[in-house]
Parts: structure tokens; C-alpha cells; sequence
């Protein structure tokens, strides 16, 4: 869904590219295990099992239209219907979800549509996503930037997902509320990062510049803070609830982050500022005084 997948980085072969697929689903397999244990089932189904389920399947039916029309512009817009939808049946299919579970579910809706709409309208006015220039001629390279799309909603919803569906009941107290806070936090730093440098290129001024402004003057990344940050807020609600191996899908904000700051947010934007404006005085200036991910005040 997000910007910080970044799927279409590197060229990989087509054995490459089944390796990443299986892995993907054996790795998303291997938390729907974990997180059902303990948890509300459909029938004779896990609902946790259900909803990891669900979120791969997605992807798979929307990678058919978008290779056939090949087309990524509906990628985003895809990852965000099926965090609210994998949410929502989450809850629908729990019985009794008790206040927690709603919680959660309206976090998830509301940053779920926030980043959506924001990617969504990026892409519209951009025209296209370049990191997917070299994956849509073939299927099987196009397919796993749909896969690791449905790992990336079943692991990053982990946490949220094993404590609307554990049967485990318990009301809201200060951890609950500490994690609100922090959800909040994280919130509202990625989303004035977004809109700030979305002002910032929609400034023809601006062209060929980087951002440095706001809260880019704090960290070079603060948009990519801002999402590690809800996503321990969200752990934080989560985890009073979860027992066993539940406590497995706390590798929610865990995941968030390695991908983030050591795959593909953080690295690959570093090597394409480097490549663009590496050598210039005023961005080495800026590298040498803003922080990569968390953010400080800038330096005097």
C-alpha cells in the first residue's frame, strides 16, 4: 500500500521471484497460526487465519486487472480497502467485540484512509509509480509486489487482528490509553510530514529541490517515524489482551520498522537523494544536521 514499500527497487529473477512469493505466504502462514491460537473462529476457522487470508487473496485478485490494464494506479488504493476490510470482518466476525476491538478498528480506518487518500492523490498527480517501470512487463516479478502487499496488511494488522478476535475480554485501562496517545503521536507526525512536502512539490518553485522545511528540518524521514510510532501505539492496545502465542504478533511494529529503516523506506530513499543531489553543499549541510529517522530540533 505505502510508499515505503518500494517493491520495484531491484530487478530479480523469475526463481527469485517465486522464492519471494513463497516465502511471503509461508512467513504470512506462519502468523495466522500463531495468531489464532486463543482466538474467536468462523465455523471451524480461525477468524485470525480468515483475515490473513483474506488479505492476500485481495491482492491477487486485484494483480489480474492491473497486469492485463497494466496499471499500478489502483496498488495503494487496494492495500487501503483491504486494511479496513480485513479490520472490519475481523470485528464483524468476533463475538461480542467489546471496546477494544472497536477501538481498534476506527484507528485502523482512519490512518488507512488518511495514507490512502494522500497515496492515491500523489499518484494521480504524478501519473504513474516508477517503482513499478520495471515489474509490470512481467507477471511473476509484478506478482510479488502484490504478495508482499498482503504480508504487509497481515503482518502490520498482527497485533490489532489477535486482540479483536482472542476471546480473552478485558476493559481499557492505562496502557489502552498510553497506546492512544502514542497512536496519536505517530498519527499526526505522518500526516503533517505528508501534507508538508506535498505543499512543497506542488510549489513549481520547488522543482528539483529537496524538502528541508517543517518537520523535515527535525528528521530527514519523518513521515516513516510517524508510521513506526501508530503502529506501537497500536501494539500497546493490543497487547493486554494477548497470551501464548499471541504475544507473536507484537512483531507487528517490529516488522514496520526493519522494512522501514533496513529493506526498502529509508535506504532506498537515501540512495536516490545521494544519486540526485549528493556533492551539493546545501544537502550535504542538511544530511550532516538532520537526523535519518528520529527527530530532533535542527541545529542553530
Amino acid at each position: 500500500m505505502t510508499e515505503q514499500q518500494g517493491q520495484g527497487e531491484r530487478p530479480r529473477s523469475a526463481g527469485t521471484s517465486v522464492v519471494a512469493i513463497v516465502v511471503a505466504v509461508l512467513v504470512g502462514a506462519g502468523v495466522a497460526v500463531a495468531g489464532s491460537q486463543g482466538g474467536a473462529l468462523a465455523g471451524s476457522v480461525p477468524v485470525f487465519a480468515l483475515c490473513v487470508g483474506l488479505a492476500f487473496a485481495a491482492q491477487w485478485a486485484a494483480f489480474v486487472p492491473a497486469y492485463v490494464g497494466q496499471t499500478e494506479r489502483f496498488y495503494d488504493l487496494t492495500g487501503s480497502l483491504t486494511y479496513v476490510t480485513v479490520a472490519g470482518l475481523a470485528v464483524a466476525l468476533s463475538p461480542a467485540p467489546d471496546a477494544r476491538a472497536i477501538l481498534l478498528l476506527v484507528l485502523v480506518v482512519v490512518w488507512a484512509a488518511r495514507l490512502g487518500t494522500y497515496l492515491v492523490r500523489r499518484i494521480r498527480a504524478v501519473g504513474k509509480d516508477v517503482r513499478f517501470d520495471a515489474l509490470k512487463t512481467s507477471p511473476i516479478r509484478f506478482l510479488v509486489a502484490w504478495t508482499v502487499q498482503g504480508l504487509w496488511v497481515g503482518l502490520t494488522l498482527a497485533a490489532a487482528l489477535a486482540a479483536i478476535t482472542t476471546t480473552v475480554r478485558q476493559s481499557l485501562g492505562v496502557v489502552e490509553y498510553l497506546g492512544v496517545a502514542v497512536w496519536a503521536a505517530g498519527f499526526a507526525i505522518e500526516a503533517v510530514a505528508d501534507l508538508q512536502k506535498s505543499r512543497f512539490r506542488a510549489n513549481p518553485a520547488n522543482k528539483g529541490r529537496f524538502i528541508r522545511d517543517g518537520l523535515w528540518a527535525w528528521s530527514r524521514h519523518p513521515n516513516y517515524f510517524g508510521e513506526i510510532v501508530l503502529w506501537v501505539g497500536v501494539a500497546l492496545i493490543a497487547v493486554p489482551v494477548l497470551q501464548g502465542w499471541q504475544l507473536a504478533t507484537l512483531i507487528s511494529p517490529v516488522f514496520v520498522t526493519l522494512l522501514l529503516t533496513r529493506v526498502s523506506g529509508v535506504p532506498l530513499l537515501e540512495q536516490k537523494a545521494d544519486k540526485t543531489w549528493g556533492g551539493q553543499p546545501d544537502y550535504e549541510a542538511y544530511k550532516a544536521s538532520t537526523p535519518v529517522l528520529v527527530p530532533r530540533p535542527p541545529r542553530g
